[in-house]
């Protein structure tokens, strides 16, 4: 709740612009109503704002940040030079994941790196079914590497 609240009173003191104690203490007050209503209809939960994994997040991001890179060189080059291969297939992939945000984040980081794209997440089976610009994408993503990252950024379930 605390993570919400800084988020949304950050949000408003961003937009406000003006920083008078009347805004400032009326916004706080409405800030505290709104998270209060959120979690009592049940519209954010720890998966909503998964404040447990930041720092983790603080490992994984650049990771992923450098595999986006090297898949975008790839597809450029695939793009400039018509010699390398597309050979744009299907795979289905078993997910270590065991948490909805782990499995989540697993889906979004393969749709993310360009030349693949996650068109089917099997939430009970834990799978994912990947369209792949080329063979080497879909074998990048067979290797397991992000797998495990997105698994060791979840952490223990």
């Amino acid at each position: 709740m605390a993570a919400l609240f800084a988020v949304l009173y950050g949000y408003w003191l961003l937009l406000s612009g003006h920083y008078t104690l009347w805004l400032n203490v009326s916004g706080a007050i409405l800030v505290a109503l709104t998270v209060l209503w959120a979690f009592r209809i049940g519209v954010v939960d720890r998966e909503g704002v998964p404040v447990h994994m930041l720092g983790r997040a603080v490992i994984y991001w650049p990771w992923l940040v450098w595999e986006i890179i090297k898949a975008a060189l790839d597809v450029s080059l695939r793009i400039v030079k018509p010699s390398l291969p597309i050979s744009p297939d299907l795979r289905r992939f078993k997910a270590s994941q065991k948490t909805p945000e782990g499995l989540t984040t697993y889906a979004n980081s393969i749709t993310l790196t360009p030349g693949t794209i996650t068109i089917l997440v099997d939430w009970r089976g834990h799978e994912v079914v990947v369209h792949g610009l080329s063979q080497d994408g879909l074998d990048g993503v067979a290797s397991g590497e992000m797998d495990a990252a997105v698994t060791r950024f979840e952490g223990k379930a």
